[in-house]
């Protein structure tokens, strides 16, 4: 008697038939097979723990957002004015960055574990917490936006993760904004500082001309014995007096000369005599003083609340159940056809 094998061979329609029937035959051995393997499937969907996914979108803050960032910038103070595009470049670098990444995995993620846990490698928790934590740009036809999620059992531990993630970038960015602001500030109450002091010297080397031209002036008019200034007919005086102050200074006379060459001599200070002196002493002390206050800006918005998930991610049930039965079928289909072509084999021999 032929076996299976040799009549598959010689009639194919015959062998398919017969295979069915082969099969037919095993059929409690199939159905065994897919049982326990859709039972263990459906095992593993109810056993494991349910993964939440939270996320949350950030996009570029208005210009009323940071219209503070601007305060003593613009025109006519030499420090230009930031752009929303540049103040949220700014936040976008530490939400992209490796030391924010870093921080939240040591003063978040890390304290989150169990202590057994907390034993094991480091870069493996690190390459963990990376799959669980991540930042990625929404597409391309949005460039400035960016979704943040976490994927945890803890629903709402993952919700938490990226309201903190987002407001720690917050924070490291206006911090950076601060210190940059307040270099700008520093660097322009500085100048100011330094304009001051070269127009104080001006005006200082001025008086000590002026001191130079009277003396002059001086023993000009002690050379002359001209103690007061000559009458002068009135023809004449628009054209002398205006000599006084140049040439025909002698002519005011010794007594005029000496008090006002006195007078410039006890002179303590020049600050009334240098031009523009007070509005630059107020804008300097405004420079020195000017700090970006935090609490006033904002580095990014919220595209949406946050919300806390409310049906996990995985494991998806249904798909698994339906994975072990189709895998059970197959399985036991396997097993049947090789415990028949054993059978077959047996029996021809």
């Amino acid at each position: 008697m032929r076996n299976v094998p040799e009549r598959l061979n010689n009639n194919d329609d015959v062998g398919l038939g017969q295979l069915i029937s082969w099969m037919w035959t095993q059929k409690l051995l199939i159905g065994a097979v897919t049982a326990v393997v859709t039972l263990c499937a459906i095992a593993y969907a109810l056993l494991t723990t349910p993964i939440y996914e939270a996320k949350i979108v950030v996009q570029a803050p208005t210009q009323d957002d940071i219209s503070l960032v601007n305060v003593g910038r613009g025109e006519g103070s030499g420090l230009p004015n930031l752009s929303v595009k540049d103040v949220y470049e700014v936040y976008v670098g530490n939400l992209q960055s490796q030391a924010l990444r870093r921080k939240f995995f040591r003063d978040i993620y890390l304290p989150s574990l169990s202590e057994e846990k907390h034993q094991g490698s480091q870069d493996a928790l690190y390459a963990e917490f990376n799959s669980i934590l991540t930042v990625a740009n929404v597409g391309p036809t949005s460039p400035d936006r960016y979704n943040i999620s976490a994927a945890l059992p803890d629903p709402k531990e993952a919700a938490d993760w990226v309201v903190q993630y987002a407001q720690m970038a917050s924070d490291w960015a206006k911090r950076d904004l601060a210190k940059d602001l307040r270099a700008d500030a520093v660097a322009k109450a500085d100048n100011l500082e330094r304009q001051i002091k070269i127009a104080r010297d001006a005006t200082r080397k001025v008086r000590e001309d002026q001191i130079v031209r009277l003396s002059e002036a001086l023993n000009v008019a002690k050379s002359i014995g001209l103690e007061r200034p000559p009458l002068i007919a009135n023809t004449m005086t628009a054209e002398v007096s205006a000599g006084m102050d140049a040439a025909l200074t002698y002519m005011r006379g010794t007594k005029a000369l000496e008090a006002e060459i006195e007078n410039l001599r006890k002179r303590t200070s020049d600050d009334a005599f240098v031009q523009d002196l007070r509005v630059r002493q107020e804008s300097m002390s405004f420079y020195r003083g000017l700090e970006m206050s935090a609490d006033a800006v904002r580095v990014y918005r919220l595209d949406g609340a946050i919300e806390i998930p409310d049906r996990p991610i995985k494991p998806k049930k249904g798909l698994i159940v339906l994975l072990g039965l189709v895998a059970g079928l197959l399985l036991g289909a396997s097993v049947a056809l090789f415990r028949g072509l054993g059978s077959a084999r047996l029996g021809s021999t």
